[in-house]
């Protein structure tokens, strides 16, 4: 048995698990021949009913209304879901495989060898949203930046190198580093569907069962199957299918900067006057709004967009219920509206630097994610100069 197939005994069941890399053609064909000499009672597969309408029929993006999405503040959202797809499908561009295609390929064994089968991942709007909620901005911000960055990479992984990500020693080193670069990202997105697949897959009733899950889901499956068996545990995974809701700590939180900037320039005119005060208001305008008027500028933003970063970054700096990547991307998306053909080339431009640039609907998000980072860069600078110039 190769390292990417363990069998795993339950009371009176059998659970063998197949791990999989998600762009691999060595394990498209390796799930299906699996199923179809084992004939299991059940195939459960990693993945959720949504994806698989989407993948089975396509993501209907013409329906988007990206500006009811950047009001909602969902933004980072989708454009961090474009990103990862994005880079997903480069990926598998060089060796012919597409995203997903070996969970596909268990679904079509099943149904041709008459075998039931069941979804066992959940959906992956909550786990996107559930890792955005746990997440500050600061990790919002490497997040997105680390998918925008694998967005405006040339690198392709060879067939040999997609395999090898399959081998323990490999996965343990990638989770190490998620777990320190971005931990409650890593507990989202690894530890907490570990436990649910794990839980869908013992709640299958049949004696023999075939699961199919990415190979980093295997040994975190295999722990929490064992405990589910000893009973230590209920398979009710209630409290991890939904998006917890924003704490108080976090909304109050929000008003911090602003609170901030108003409090040392009131400072400053207590202590110095009114033309203290206007030049520290100066201060704050010039760093904020050039800073999101470069970010921008950086995408290649219509000139009224960057002004409109400029004019805008404090005003959204003194309200947190909006950002500047509000305004800008409105602003963007209304100079530069997004044409048909915009959404109908979406998921191949989505693979490429110049696509990005291009699709006016990515374009507006990059316009939206890099104006607000610029606008909270100018903020972190122009605390301190305001200070000195308050207390000074």
């Amino acid at each position: 048995m190769s390292n990417t197939v363990r069998s795993i005994e339950l009371k009176g069941r059998s659970v063998t698990l197949v791990g999989t890399a998600h762009i691999s053609l060595e394990s498209v064909g390796e799930v299906s021949e699996l199923i179809e000499r084992e004939k299991p009672g059940r195939v459960c597969v990693e993945i959720d009913a949504n994806r698989y309408q989407s993948m089975t029929q396509g993501s209907h993006w013409e329906s988007l209304d990206l500006g009811k999405v950047l009001r909602e503040g969902k933004g980072f959202f989708l454009l961090a879901n474009l990103t990862l797809s994005g880079f997903q499908k480069r990926m598998g561009e060089g060796i012919g495989a597409k995203p997903g295609e070996e969970m596909l390929a268990a679904v079509r064994a099943a149904e041709a060898g008459g075998i039931p089968w069941s979804f066992c991942d959940r959906d992956i709007q909550v786990t996107l949203k559930r890792a955005w909620a746990r997440s500050n901005f600061w990790n919002k911000t490497k997040l997105l930046s680390s998918l925008v960055g694998s967005a405006f990479s040339n690198e392709k992984l060879t067939e040999e190198e997609i395999e090898k990500l399959k081998e323990q020693n490999e996965l343990e080193q990638m989770m190490a580093e998620l777990a320190d670069y971005l931990p409650s990202v890593k507990e989202v997105l690894i530890d907490e569907r570990d436990r649910y697949l794990a839980s869908k897959i013992f709640e299958a009733k049949e004696e023999k069962i075939v699961a199919v899950v990415g190979a980093g889901h295997m040994e975190g499956i295999d722990r929490w199957l064992g405990k589910l068996d000893r009973g230590e545990i209920s398979p009710n995974v209630a409290d991890i299918d939904n998006v917890p809701p924003t704490s108080r700590w976090t909304k109050a939180a929000a008003w911090l900067i602003p609170v901030l900037i108003v409090a040392l320039i009131a400072l400053g005119f207590l202590r110095s006057g009114s033309q203290a005060s206007l030049a520290l208001i100066l201060r704050w305008i010039l760093l904020n709004g050039s800073l999101a008027a470069i970010g921008s500028a950086l995408c290649l933003a219509h000139p009224l967009t960057i002004l409109v970063s400029f004019l805008m970054a404090p005003v959204a700096t003194l309200n947190p219920f909006v950002g500047i990547g509000l305004f800008a991307g409105i602003a963007e998306a209304y100079l530069r509206k997004p044409r048909v053909q915009d959404f109908e080339r979406l998921t191949e431009d989505i693979a490429s630097i110049k696509g990005f640039y291009r699709n006016r609907v990515t374009h507006i998000l990059l316009i939206f994610f890099l104006s607000s980072i610029g606008g909270m860069i100018g903020n972190f600078i122009a605390l301190p100069l305001l200070a000195s110039g308050a207390i000074g």
